[in-house]
């Protein structure tokens, strides 16, 4: 009868549960949608009067509502989206190698980027879309927290 060799001086058994086709989808989202979010925030900030004036002459020319709360809105507000966007992809990137403590991070930063808006331009209440969109990620990263350690 021969012996299974044992590797790193752990038992034989089955290999540990990898990472779930849908939490690796949802990763990946999150790295390309944060990661964009967060470059663009930090050109904004960093170059937000030529942002201002370009778009001013884009909402004048195309007739875009929406685009003047943004403009008369300061540059720390994109520096802060980046810092949050920033810890959402950590939070991600921390789930992707299953850590529990990432969907932590990820969910903190998600509900402080409903709420910056408020904050920074004075608006009654969050948007709805955002609230929507950040709570379907919440809801399904949390299905995937007992794989997690």
């Amino acid at each position: 009868m021969e012996e299974e060799p044992l590797t790193n001086g752990s038992a034989p058994g089955p290999p540990p549960p990898g990472r779930p086709n849908l939490l690796t989808i949802l990763c990946i989202l999150t790295f390309v949608n944060g990661g964009l979010t967060f470059i663009s925030s930090l050109f904004v900030g960093a170059f937000f009067d030529q942002f201002v004036a370009i778009a001013t002459d884009f909402s004048e020319k195309f007739k875009l509502p929406g685009l003047e709360m943004i403009t008369g809105g300061r540059p720390m507000f994109f520096f802060v989206n980046a810092i949050l966007y920033a810890f959402s992809v950590i939070g991600a990137v921390m789930m992707w190698n299953l850590k529990k403590n990432g969907f932590h991070i990820y969910t903190i930063s998600q509900i402080l980027l409903i709420l910056a808006p408020m904050y920074f331009f004075q608006l009654p209440g969050p948007s709805i879309f955002d609230i929507i969109l950040s709570g379907t990620f919440v809801i399904l990263y949390s299905t995937h927290l007992k794989l997690m350690t």
